[in-house]
């Protein structure tokens, strides 16, 4: 089977969407809109208190834009779907392992180094 590299790009941008508990910080202090003290405690707090809202959000993004990717695949009624299973499940298993393999690389990896650069965390 052939990966399609859209299906890549929309688990691409969940994971980044899911990251933006930690991300958003960071980009304001790139931007020079916050300190690095007003960033680190907004970090906590959306990392803390607010990670689960971000990861849920970054998954529904996925669910959605999977649905609208199937739909302009030509896949919109349950027997084009039952024609089309294997493909379909196979499709949402890559875009799940990407976008959970590129939520933990993007966040765990790259926006802390970038953070600790930064000197936020």
């Amino acid at each position: 089977m052939k990966i399609d590299k859209s299906v890549l790009t929309i688990s691409g941008i969940g994971a980044v969407l899911a990251s933006l508990c930690c991300l958003s910080p960071l980009i304001l202090v790139m931007v020079g809109l916050a300190s690095v003290g007003f960033a680190a405690s907004l970090s906590d707090v959306f990392y803390g208190t607010y990670r689960w809202l971000f990861r849920l959000g970054g998954f529904l993004f996925l669910l959605v834009a999977l649905f609208f990717y199937f739909r302009k695949q030509g896949i919109c009624t349950l027997d084009q779907y039952k024609r089309k299973r294997n493909k379909v499940i196979n499709t949402v298993l890559i875009a799940l392992v990407s976008f959970v393999i590129g939520y933990v690389i993007f966040l765990y990896v790259i926006v802390e180094w970038i953070g600790k650069l930064y000197g936020i965390w």
